[in-house]
C-alpha cells in the first residue's frame, strides 16, 4: 500500500517537474528504509542467540526491535517515512512476554496517523489515470490536426509567405512536445513495475532531454509569434527576409546551449534516476529560467499588443490604406494571443509545490488541446486557407468529373513580405 502511494506521488512530480532534488525526497525515505532493514538484519543475525531467555531481535519491515528481557517494553519514534502520509511525530511501543513480541502499542496507522490517508490511495490514483487520458487525447488530437494544417500551409504555394512559415515552426514545436510526451511515457511509464527510484537507462534520459529541448522550442516559438505580432503593429518597422532567419535562430537554436548545458551538468553532478526529478537542484534552473523568461516576455508583449490595438481599433485613428485586412488580423491575434502561454503567468513565478493537482490539470490537460486550438483558428478558420482549399477541390471536381463550378475569388494574402 506504501509503494502503491509512492508511485502516485512520483507519477505527479514526474508529469509537472518541480524546481526544488537530485534524489527524490520519497526515494530518499524509501532507500532510508531499506538501508535500516539490511542493518536490523545484520543485527539480528549478530545477537539472535544472545538472548534465548528474552525476546529475540525483530525486524517488522518498518521498525528494528532489540534484543530484550521477558518483561521489558521498548519504545521506538514514528519512522521518518510516515511523513509522507500525515504526523510522524507520534511513537509506538512493543512489550517482550513470556511468549514473545506483543503487537505494536498503538497500532501503527494510529500512532503516525497513517490511516487518515490511506483511503485517499484509490481517489488519487484515478485521478491521475484521469489526467493521462486526457492529456493522451488532447496531444493526440493536437498532433493530427497540427499534421494536417502544416501539409495544408506547404502543399498550396499562395499560402507560403512569412506570417505562415511562422505558424508552420509554431506547429511543428507543438508536434515534437506531443511525440515528446507520449516517448516519455512509453519509457517512464511503460510498466506499473517499474521502480522509479533506482529505474535509470539511457533511453529515458535522452526521452527527458528530448522532452525539455521540446517544451523550450516550443515556449521560444511562442514568443517568435508574440514579437513577429508586435512588428505588425508597428507601421515603422520594416520587414526583411533576415528576420526570418533571426526567428529560426531564437526559435530552434537559443534553447540548444541551455538543454545541452543541462545534459552535462546532469552528468556530471546529478547523474540519478531517469533526469526526470529535478526537487532541490539547483541545474533545473537551466531549463526553467529561460522559460519563465519567455513567459514573462510574452505576457508583456501581450499586453502591449492589446494596448496598440485598443489605440488603433479606433476608428478617427486608423491610418492603414486597407483597414478590413488589418481588422482581419487583428482578430485573428486577439484569438491566439490568450492561448499562447498567458495562462502559464498562473504559476509562472510562483514555488513549483504550489497546488501541483491545479498545476498538473493546467499545464497537462488544458496544454495538451493547445496545439489543437492553434492548429484551428490559424489554419482551418483562416479565410486565406479555407479559400485555398475550397479553389483546389472545385479543381479537382472538374478534373475528375468534368464538372464546372463557380470559381470563387482569388484571396490575397494579409503578410507584410
Amino acid at each position: 500500500m506504501l509503494a502503491i502511494h509512492l508511485c502516485g506521488i512520483l507519477f505527479v512530480t514526474t508529469l509537472a517537474p518541480s524546481a526544488l532534488s537530485s534524489l527524490h525526497p520519497e526515494c530518499e525515505y524509501i532507500f532510508q528504509l531499506e538501508r535500516e532493514g539490511q542493518q536490523c538484519l545484520q543485527y539480528i543475525e549478530e545477537h539472535s542467540n544472545h538472548n534465548a531467555s528474552g525476546c529475540v531481535p525483530l525486524w517488522d519491515l518498518v521498525v528494528c526491535w532489540p534484543s530484550v528481557e521477558v518483561g521489558e517494553t521498548v519504545r521506538k519514534a514514528c519512522p521518518q517515512v510516515f511523513s509522507l502520509f500525515g504526523n510522524n511525530t507520534g511513537s509506538v511501543s512493543r512489550n517482550c512476554s513470556d511468549s514473545g513480541w506483543s503487537d505494536t502499542d498503538p497500532p501503527y496507522h494510529i500512532a503516525c496517523s497513517v490511516d487518515d490517508d490511506i483511503p485517499e490511495l484509490k481517489p488519487q490514483e484515478s485521478y491521475l489515470a484521469t489526467v493521462k487520458l486526457i492529456y493522451t487525447i488532447g496531444y493526440s488530437t493536437s498532433l493530427v490536426f497540427l499534421s494536417i494544417a502544416v501539409v495544408i500551409l506547404l502543399l498550396f504555394r499562395r499560402l507560403r509567405c512569412a506570417r505562415n512559415y511562422i505558424h508552420i515552426q509554431l506547429f511543428i514545436t507543438f508536434i515534437l512536445k506531443a511525440v515528446a510526451v507520449f516517448i516519455k511515457d512509453a519509457t517512464l511509464f511503460a510498466s506499473t513495475d517499474i521502480d522509479h527510484c533506482t529505474f535509470s537507462t539511457p533511453a529515458c534520459k535522452a526521452a527527458v532531454a528530448f522532452c525539455n529541448y521540446s517544451a523550450m522550442t516550443n515556449f521560444f516559438w511562442l514568443l517568435v509569434e508574440a514579437l513577429y505580432l508586435n512588428s505588425l503593429m508597428l507601421p515603422s518597422f520594416h520587414h526583411s527576409r533576415s528576420c526570418l532567419w533571426v526567428f529560426c535562430l531564437l526559435g530552434w537554436g537559443v534553447p540548444v546551449p541551455f538543454v545541452v548545458l543541462w545534459v552535462l551538468t546532469k552528468m556530471c553532478f546529478e547523474d540519478t534516476e531517469c533526469w526526470d526529478m529535478n526537487e532541490n537542484s539547483p541545474y533545473w534552473w537551466i531549463i526553467k529560467g529561460p522559460i519563465m523568461v519567455s513567459i514573462g516576455v510574452n505576457f508583456i508583449l501581450f499586453m502591449n499588443i492589446i494596448r496598440i490595438l485598443l489605440q488603433k481599433l479606433n476608428p478617427r485613428l486608423i491610418q492603414f490604406n486597407n483597414s478590413s485586412q488589418y481588422r482581419r488580423l487583428t482578430k485573428s491575434t486577439l484569438l491566439l494571443i490568450p492561448l499562447f502561454g498567458t495562462h502559464y503567468m498562473l504559476f509562472n513565478f510562483l514555488p513549483d509545490h504550489t497546488n501541483v493537482n491545479l498545476r498538473v490539470c493546467i499545464e497537462l490537460c488544458l496544454g495538451s488541446f493547445q496545439g489543437l486550438i492553434v492548429a484551428v483558428l490559424y489554419c482551418f478558420l483562416n479565410q486565406e486557407v479555407q479559400k485555398e482549399v475550397h479553389v483546389h477541390w472545385q479543381r479537382w471536381q472538374e478534373h475528375s468529373y468534368g464538372v464546372v463550378v463557380p470559381r470563387s475569388k482569388g484571396s490575397q494574402m494579409d503578410t507584410p513580405f
